[in-house]
């Protein structure tokens, strides 16, 4: 694989895996733009839906793994220089980050989240890696690019 496509899979695993710890490690169960969005308050929500944030907090630990999960294997992608180029790979990065950060991306931009730019700007490694994928092989290294 080119040193372009490795690298964008490299630093989108990466931040799949971090986006991933996230969810399960640090995520408040409840954001205040989830509040502001379903236009209610922690209070309410307690008051009539008692156990929701408990299961809230098992639902986003079991997506982060999912996350994680993703990240890792596009992390492989980026690491990895034993695997053939086929349309059949392209097609399966480009359903992973779909079925991923783009999704995510695109409910964050429909519930207007505080988010979405940085995760917008978080699709870039992977887009950057579908558009350099067919690049012909370059024994060259990035040190080498830049001199």
């Amino acid at each position: 694989m080119n040193a372009y496509f490795r690298f964008g899979m490299l630093t989108q695993g990466i931040i799949l895996i971090g986006m991933g710890c996230y969810f399960v490690f640090l995520r408040p169960v409840l954001l205040p733009e989830d509040l502001k969005y379903m236009n209610t308050s922690e209070v309410e929500i307690n008051n009539h839906l008692p156990g929701l944030t408990h299961w809230l907090q098992k639902v986003f630990i079991v997506l982060g793994g999912y996350i994680a999960t993703s990240g890792s294997l596009m992390l492989y992608f980026g690491i990895a220089k034993d695997y053939q180029r086929s349309i059949l790979l392209f097609f399966l990065i480009l359903m992973s980050g779909l079925t991923s950060i783009v999704m995510m991306t695109a409910i964050n931009f429909i519930i207007d989240s505080d988010f979405k730019w940085l995760l917008l700007l978080f699709t870039t490694p992977w887009i950057f890696s579908l558009l350099t994928y067919f690049r012909p092989v370059s024994s060259k290294t990035f040190k080498e690019y830049a001199n």
